[in-house]
């Protein structure tokens, strides 16, 4: 009888510390990413684990705007969602799915390659859209649909047939290539490395943090500088837009990354918690900077009034007009 109370009293323990165990297992974070966002984000989840090591985070890279589709169009469950364009979450996300927007981050564009890459030991800032144009080069952008990267990548193109005065050299490099245009900018990587293809039009952060060679183009087309941003809008691009059959008008800007938490978050306590970390000058935005991609903390919002408290000292009000994008 003694045998039997004390087995079933271990039985209630083993049942405790096995309800406990498992909650603990429901502490998660899901985020969906952008591709060059990989490299910072997987540091800093590593260095945010250290100081909560109950949480499990699951991270899911790919093009912004496919980031979006999959919350959208899949109903899939998603905590924080990082977009290379502000605008991705303004435009597909706000205000069904997400009630505010954080941008945190810039980036440049650059032309990417190696050491193999033909015609590399000529290229400069003066003559790299004549290299990319020759018969035996060949080059590479992501799809606009689907990623910033390729929609900025179209705009770069389109400013340059301005700064080098070469009418008809955008529809031109359009038309070239269009077997190597991939979902996102981080899958050209490997056909640069393998060489099946010898440049990419890439973030300059992406460059840096895979040890690539890039060109850096001037300010009047690399979309890095706000000051320039009445120049920027000159030029513009058609993506896909929130129904079949809708489009966007897209134009010419500064890179600006942004963030928000999904309306339906699961675990939205904890994806607070992380922004908080992700966006602290000393800890998140430090691992972003030297990682190539400079802060913008704080930064401006329209949406000051519906973002959590814990996160509006990352923010200041934008007293601007609203814009049509």
């Amino acid at each position: 009888m003694l045998l039997k109370k004390l087995i079933s009293c271990l039985v209630l323990i083993a049942a405790i510390f096995s309800c406990n165990s498992r909650g603990e297992e429901r502490e998660e974070l899901i985020i969906f990413h952008a591709g060059s966002l990989s490299v910072p984000f997987k540091e800093i989840v590593a260095e945010y684990q250290k100081e909560n090591p109950g949480v499990t985070i699951y991270m899911e890279s790919a093009g912004s705007r496919q980031c979006a589709r999959k919350i959208t169009d899949l109903d899939r469950q998603c905590d924080i969602m990082a977009s290379a364009d502000y605008t991705v979450i303004d435009n597909l996300l706000i205000p069904d799915y997400a009630d505010w927007n954080i941008k945190f981050a810039a980036n440049e564009m650059a032309i990417v390659y190696h050491e193999k890459s033909r015609s590399s030991d000529q290229i400069n800032a003066d003559n790299w859209f004549k290299i990319l144009m020759k018969k035996d080069v060949i080059f590479g952008r992501s799809n606009p649909d689907f990623d910033p990267c390729g929609y900025r990548s179209v705009l770069t193109i389109k400013l340059a047939e301005d700064l080098y005065k070469q009418p008809g050299l955008a529809n031109k490099m359009l038309e070239k290539d269009l077997n190597f245009i991939r979902p996102k900018e981080v899958d050209l990587i490997g056909l640069l490395e393998t060489d099946i293809i010898d440049y990419i039009f890439l973030y300059r952060s992406v460059a840096e943090q895979h040890g690539l060679k890039y060109l850096l183009l001037p300010d009047s087309i690399n979309l890095n500088n706000p000051d320039l941003a009445d120049y920027y809008a000159t030029v513009n691009v058609d993506i896909t837009g929130k129904r079949p059959g809708e489009t966007i008008r897209k134009k010419g800007e500064a890179m600006v990354y942004g963030l928000t938490i999904i309306k339906n978050s699961p675990n939205k306590e904890n994806a607070i918690k992380f922004l908080t970390y992700l966006l602290s000058a000393e800890k998140g935005m430090a691992i972003m900077e030297k990682n190539g991609q400079q802060s913008l903390v704080p930064s401006p919002t329209k949406t000051l009034n519906t973002i959590p408290i814990e996160l509006k000292p990352f923010v200041a009000e934008d007293i601007r007009e609203t814009t049509v994008q």
